[in-house]
């Protein structure tokens, strides 16, 4: 469904059962699996949205701040390189690094439209009527859907700018992550280009810290899946008997982030008709958090169609920005 007022167009296209439609079936096989995992989309209920922010406040949690510093710094530049008429930001949000660009854009004379993508409609369209107010004469097409199943259906007008920030492709394992970056480059004119964001490689210590603060927030956001398995699927889980585990995976160059079972138990999820079982510290993965260093962001781009064309990073050289054009 749609609805239009103005310059402002917002279509819905979530699933029936909206965000967490599927969410049984693949808790089903996370849990049944002999190494249990869940997957990271499960953490962002009101209440895990709000937790995040919070992370993003840590003195520890360094990208949010590097991202934002780039982006002061170098919007004007980007606009530049990449001459854009429309910016579609993946996971846009409250839009709050989409403004920085959308600032770049109309200083530039170029700004004409504005494609949020998010999977929340609340905030989608208390975002698409604050920007109209904010840039006379921007055009606000938004869609609410999840991006990684429906990439293909949103709006694509030539001239574009498409934003993948936040270091959310380190999320992705290699196999999607290349699949996902080569089904952007499909959807890309020749004169678009792709901005991404993205944590660099440093040392284990920075890297474990960032992921486990010492006010316990990432913790506590961690344990909040638990909460929403809980909620939504009548699970009985019991946040006091599992610790959050973050650690540095040499190999994969990721951060890996755990839940372990303080003690050996039985779940029960209603819902599901199941009963989990969990040894004494056996481990559930709930993410991971790929880090990158120019050399493999080239190589990703690579083999998914694309090129880099610049790179900014911030003055620490913690995260870097990469620009792309399609091949």
């Amino acid at each position: 469904m749609s609805d239009g007022e103005g310059a402002v167009e917002i279509a819905v296209d979530l699933p029936d059962g909206g965000v967490l439609a599927g969410m049984a079936e693949v808790v089903r096989e996370g849990l049944s699996s002999p190494f249990k995992e869940l997957p990271p989309k499960y953490f962002y209920d009101e209440r895990g949205s709000e937790l995040f922010e919070r992370i993003t406040e840590q003195p520890e949690y360094y990208p949010t701040r590097c991202e934002r510093e780039i982006l002061d710094a170098r919007a004007g530049e980007i606009v530049a390189a990449a001459q854009p008429r429309t910016l579609i930001e993946l996971g846009s949000g409250a839009a709050t690094k989409s403004r920085v660009l959308l600032d770049a854009m109309r200083d530039a004379g170029t700004l004409e439209r504005f494609v949020p993508v998010d999977i929340a409609e609340g905030i989608t369209r208390r975002v698409a009527a604050e920007l109209v107010d904010e840039y006379p004469g921007l055009t606000v097409e938004g869609i609410v859907c999840d991006y990684e199943t429906h990439l293909e259906r949103i709006p694509r007008p030539e001239g574009a700018l498409i934003a993948f920030l936040g270091g959310t492709i380190g999320n992705f394992r290699p196999a999607p992550r290349r699949q996902f970056l080569a089904r952007i480059a499909t959807l890309m004119y020749p004169e678009d280009r792709f901005l991404l964001g993205t944590d660099l490689v440093k040392d284990r210590a920075r890297l474990e810290a960032a992921y486990d603060d010492a006010a316990g927030v990432t913790a506590e956001f961690n344990k909040n899946v638990l909460n929403v398995l809980n909620r939504e699927l009548g699970a009985d889980f019991d946040l006091g008997a599992f610790e959050h585990v973050a650690f540095w995976d040499d190999d994969n160059e990721w951060i890996d982030i755990r839940l372990r079972a303080l003690s050996e138990q039985f779940v029960d999820i209603v819902d599901l008709d199941m009963r989990a079982h969990f040894a004494r510290n056996e481990e559930m993965r709930t993410e991971i958090s790929t880090k990158f260093t120019r050399e493999r962001i080239e190589s990703s781009y690579a083999d998914a169609g694309l090129e880099l064309t610049d790179w900014w990073t911030d003055a620490d050289g913690l995260y870097a920005l990469s620009l792309a054009r399609p091949l």
